[in-house]
């Protein structure tokens, strides 16, 4: 039962079945990014965004049986959730363009970097001159990826960067709301915002077909809501009971995801340069949580807490 009476509640440190929560969260979302790719020329993006919202509520209020979906942090929670609108207006708006799905992961995997960043102000952690560096690395990875003239030297691609700042945010403030707010409470209003959302959007991103999409489009639409809502409740919950460094590195899995959907559906495959650069990012991006856990190792031994070796080996 969650706590009703408004205090903080703890956090679970469960780390494996944070890793595996979010593991599954993350190609359900890819899943659902492939279809409303395929399905955005039809539709547009405000109305994307408003069957996301309905569809994806739908699927957490069937999950939970509308238990726990009173907000505590109402402000930080609509915050965040408009925020969020946000980071999807940028990805949709780079998909209508026909940016490949891979490449849009790859511009994605800066993520964890920004987050490394953020936790320091808004969590508290320390970074040290290795973390520092091996950031400034991954950064070099993002200049590889979007070379003057190469495959990602588009305007959407800058879009795309704006819109992962924005939601290396969002994770941060999932991470804090779960110390108040239930996992489906953090994604029901996060689902709940894009439909306000995508209606006051429809001036600026009017219908690109009919108001009723054929069958297979409402399909595509139905299904990338139902996928969203899950996968944001397996978010939630995956934060909610694992830290920030130890989920960061699989926002990587998506780039696999991706490049296998982007394959299958449009043939999309991603330049030499952009995989190496998205490779420098990924390095960077691990060694910054290798370098938190011997943090984490040595702030627990000097505190006389012992440490507890993960399942599975290192």
């Amino acid at each position: 039962m969650p706590d009703t009476s408004g205090r903080m509640l703890p956090l679970r440190q469960d780390a494996l079945l944070g890793i595996a929560t979010i593991v599954v969260g993350y190609a359900t979302i890819s899943a659902a990014d492939a279809a409303v790719k395929w399905a955005l020329p039809e539709v547009g993006v405000a109305v994307a965004m408003i069957w996301r919202g309905v569809f994806g509520m739908l699927a957490i209020a069937l999950l939970v049986r509308g238990t726990g979906l009173r907000p505590r942090r109402v402000w930080l929670l609509g915050v965040r959730s408009v925020l969020h609108c946000a980071v999807t207006v940028t990805f949709y708006v780079a998909w209508f363009n026909h940016f490949p799905l891979a490449d849009s992961y790859a511009v994605n995997a800066v993520a964890p970097l920004i987050m490394t960043l953020l936790a320091i102000p808004l969590l508290g952690e320390r970074v040290g001159w290795r973390r520092m560096t091996s950031t400034t690395v991954g950064f070099v990875g993002v200049l590889i990826m979007l070379q003057p003239g190469g495959d990602l030297w588009r305007w959407e691609a800058g879009l795309l960067l704006a819109g992962v700042c924005a939601l290396a945010l969002s994770r941060i403030w999932t991470r804090v709301l779960a110390s108040s707010d239930t996992p489906q409470a953090i994604a029901f209003w996060l689902l709940f915002a894009h439909v306000p959302m995508g209606l006051l959007l429809l001036p600026a991103f009017p219908p690109a077909g009919p108001l009723l999409p054929s069958w297979d489009v409402a399909f595509a639409l139905a299904f990338l809501g139902l996928a969203n809502g899950c996968a944001h409740f397996l978010f939630a919950r995956a934060f909610a009971i694992a830290p920030v460094s130890v989920l960061a590195p699989y926002e990587y899995t998506t780039l696999l995801w991706g490049g296998l959907l982007g394959f299958l559906i449009w043939a999309e495959v991603p330049s030499w340069m952009t995989l190496a650069g998205a490779a420098l990012v990924i390095a960077a991006g691990l060694y910054n949580i290798h370098r938190a856990r011997l943090q984490r190792a040595a702030e627990r031994g000097a505190a006389g807490v012992p440490s507890v070796a993960p399942a599975g080996g290192a």
